[in-house]
């Protein structure tokens, strides 16, 4: 049933007197640099930043085991985060409403060169509309919003007539297994809800995402005698050749997905390092390419991984030097499947009037071409998932930044959907 009028007004009140209070949080929360593997701190941060407001609390690791035997996790390595989950539990007096995960990721990407930064990366610095800094955008702002936005319903009087959790994860920039291990944890509620910075649209659909690295080996020999070598960055350009032929060809068989027709390379395979060779004058003898290439819904991981490393062994094959010394490809990181939102749920419609009041305008849907952490809830607990966020820029890249706002705006929409979602009652 639609908010009152009266308590919507309210509860719009209460985020925008919390807002200067909720500005801090968040430039508190960027000045962690919360790389992968380092977000211990920053975790620590919010388990206190919770605690302090009376949720239950439970604090956790990744069990590895039970992540490699699930379907959608992702590969180990060295670099895996060893930081633990958080999650802190609202628990009403009465259980009237429709339960709620609110889940956001610390984990943000390298910062590169900070003299490429107009402001240092973890110095939050704010010039007009715009907050900037790692990470604020992608996704401490949001996360941020989930905890205010909770708290605005306090200050107007009131709290969720359900349970909500409100999870903070880390890894979902490397494989989703902070998400994956709250599913395996056994967190289950009615809806989720993830404010990425999706500029205050609703994720429709979703790609997958797999990570790999392709290993070339050759035989090194000075420079002058060349020919009686064989150069493995050479080689290993040939193997990215026939990678950009299977990316054409995964871009021509998208156009069969509804959500994906009209989107112009939606399948995007990513160089993302590369690494070979020990000596100027020497023929390489080594190369090794970090690769990212995205899937549709409906292929699994599994199924994508097997045609890669097929194709690279059939190109092998085929090639003079590599049938004699064959790539070795192995697959590390995201091994994760896209999903697709459908539409008609319940919660799209809560959404949609909390995003109306908010903002004054229709909710839209796009497809996202990333990874989200939304597919675990989605496709594992089969739950209306809504990714939706604030206006933010750069992503991943110089200047992150993160509409203010639109920050404003999208808490609110936020506190207003928990409230028609879960229900209200009065503040304990």
């Amino acid at each position: 049933m639609p908010l009152d009028p009266s308590v919507r007004d309210r509860i719009a009140a209460a985020v925008s007197d919390g807002f200067d209070a909720q500005i801090a949080f968040t430039r508190d929360f960027i000045r962690f640099p919360s790389r992968r593997g380092e977000e211990h701190a920053v975790q620590d941060f919010v388990f206190r930043a919770l605690r302090d407001r009376g949720y239950t609390m439970e604090r956790f690791a990744m069990e590895r085991s039970a992540i490699e035997r699930h379907p959608g996790g992702g590969a180990f390595s060295p670099e895996h985060s060893e930081a633990p989950i958080v999650v802190g539990i609202h628990r009403p007096r009465q259980e009237t409403g429709r339960s709620l995960i609110l889940q956001a990721h610390v984990d943000v990407v390298p910062e590169g060169p900070a003299s490429m930064w107009s402001h240092p990366p973890f110095e939050p610095a704010i010039e007009g509309d715009w907050l900037y800094g790692r990470g604020g955008a992608d996704m401490k702002a949001g996360h941020a919003a989930n905890i205010f936005a909770l708290d605005a319903l306090r200050r107007a009087g009131l709290q969720p007539a359900a349970t909500v959790y409100v999870q903070s994860v880390v890894e979902e920039e490397s494989t989703g297994n902070g998400a994956l291990m709250t599913h395996l944890r056994g967190y289950r509620a009615d809806a989720a809800l993830i404010p990425e910075p999706e500029n205050e649209m609703l994720v429709r659909a979703n790609i997958g995402v797999i990570w790999f690295h392709i290993e070339v080996r050759g035989v090194p020999v000075h420079v002058q005698r060349m020919g009686a070598g064989s150069n493995a960055i050479d080689a290993a350009y040939r193997v990215i050749g026939e990678l950009r032929r299977l990316e054409a060809e995964w871009n021509e068989r998208a156009t069969a997905q509804p959500h994906f027709r009209d989107v112009p390379h939606p399948v995007n395979l990513n160089i993302g390092k590369i690494a070979g060779g020990d000596w100027a004058s020497s023929v390489p003898c080594w190369c090794k390419v970090d690769c990212r290439i995205s899937i549709v819904p409906g292929t699994s991981a599994q199924a994508a991984m097997r045609e890669v490393a097929d194709r690279v062994a059939a190109f092998a094959r085929a090639d003079g030097f590599l049938a004699n010394i064959p790539p070795t490809v192995t697959f590390n990181g995201f091994q994760a499947e896209g999903y697709v939102l459908e539409e008609g749920s319940e919660a799209e419609a809560v959404l949609a009037r909390a995003h109306q009041a908010a903002t004054g305008g229709a909710l839209e849907s796009f497809t996202a071409l990333s990874y989200l952490d939304a597919r675990v809830y989605a496709l594992f607990d089969q739950i209306p998932t809504l990714c939706y966020g604030p206006i933010g820029e750069n992503l991943h890249g110089f200047d992150e930044r993160v509409s203010l706002a639109s920050l404003r705006r999208v808490t609110t929409a936020i506190a207003l959907f928990i409230a028609e979602w879960c229900g209200v009652e009065a503040a304990g």
